[in-house]
């Protein structure tokens, strides 16, 4: 086992390993924002593969491949000794029609869904409780459509955060719930949330491309509340094993071949993958490392989520926890962004 770097999760008394598993990717064809066929014994696999080298938590989403994931998830931590199992880490509020797979899931956060779903998750994941239950995306009543990079609009059904944040802190108080947290919830959101209850945690988008929510961060990190964001490789773009062909061969039903980021976006976020190089060659690392290390030198970030689908990508991304940028490297990254005109936000903190 890797002894990997463990920090506090915000005041939740959990210490997590800064590099944690995303299931995403895990989760199978099929739906509306599948990454394509995957084989689900490779898929437990690299799970494990992923603890065996020392993180210690997993993230998921009852919504990843509608249920499949969370019970992936289930399957790869069945037979571990209680003592050994990882901190499981889910989402609530994207809910989706059986009888219609392909359709996109609807933004609902309606106190008596929220019930349901967690029994849903808490029975596909064989577990008694869920380390931390987080809200996917505030509740618009709406599809869950991407549009620019943006998703859905409020409509009359939406549920006030007033009220699914309370349901939340009530499920934490019943223990079906160690944390509570708030995932792709801007500033004034969270703001509110606090009010009600405390958010133990947030989960944003980061990375050396998408860096809109250093916002968020500096709020949680004024707040006593733990940040681990997700898509620290911008859905692979920066692990340096993209090119304009890979991207052009991915499945159809891979939801990346319709997302800006890999369309009009697709030449900016390559050229700063490739600036990463030399940085990566300095720290005889991965470029997916480096971008990885960026990320968890942004102040305010706890760890982030990084997805894999076969243990030769965990390979590819495990060292991240050991490479220490300097601020030379910082200053040549920050250079690199503003230069390959990648995503939008800061780039230097």
């Amino acid at each position: 086992m890797t002894n990997l770097t463990t920090t506090p999760l915000g005041t939740t008394g959990m210490d997590i390993t800064r590099l944690g598993f995303g299931s995403w990717a895990v989760s199978g064809a099929g739906w509306t924002f599948s990454w394509g066929a995957t084989d689900d014994a490779e898929s437990i696999t690299a799970i494990r593969h992923a603890l065996d080298a020392g993180v210690n938590w997993i993230d998921t989403a009852a919504v990843y491949g509608l249920g499949h994931s969370e019970e992936l998830v289930g399957k790869a931590i069945a037979d571990l000794p209680e003592a050994d199992r990882p901190y499981i880490f889910t989402k609530v509020g994207l809910v989706w029609d059986p009888a219609n797979r392909s359709a996109a899931p609807r933004r609902i956060m309606k106190p008596a869904s929220v019930r349901r779903e967690i029994e849903d998750s808490l029975r596909r994941l064989g577990v008694d409780h869920i380390d931390l239950y987080q809200v996917h995306y505030p509740d618009t009543g709406e599809s869950l459509e991407y549009a620019g990079g943006g998703f859905g609009a409020v409509s009359p059904n939406a549920t006030p955060l007033q009220e699914y944040w309370q349901v939340m802190a009530e499920l934490k108080a019943e223990g079906k719930i160690r944390a509570i947290g708030l995932s792709n919830h801007t500033p004034d959101l969270l703001e509110a949330a606090e009010q009600i209850a405390h958010v133990d945690v947030i989960q944003p988008p980061f990375s050396a491309i998408n860096r809109s929510a250093a916002a968020e961060i500096a709020w949680a990190n004024t707040h006593g509340t733990g940040v681990i964001v997700y898509s620290p490789l911008q859905s692979g773009l920066l692990t340096g094993a993209f090119s304009a062909e890979r991207v052009a061969g991915l499945p159809a039903e891979d939801w990346r071949t319709a997302h800006h980021d890999f369309t009009t976006g697709l030449t900016a976020n390559l050229r700063l993958a490739e600036a990463l190089r030399p940085i990566a060659a300095r720290h005889d690392a991965t470029v997916a490392e480096v971008a990885i290390a960026w990320v968890l030198a942004w102040p305010g970030i706890t760890g982030a989520i990084v997805g894999a689908r076969r243990t030769a990508q965990v390979d590819g991304w495990i060292g991240a926890d050991s490479v220490v940028l300097t601020p030379d490297d910082l200053a040549e990254i920050a250079t690199a962004i503003t230069a390959s005109g990648a995503g939008a936000g800061p780039a230097r903190s």
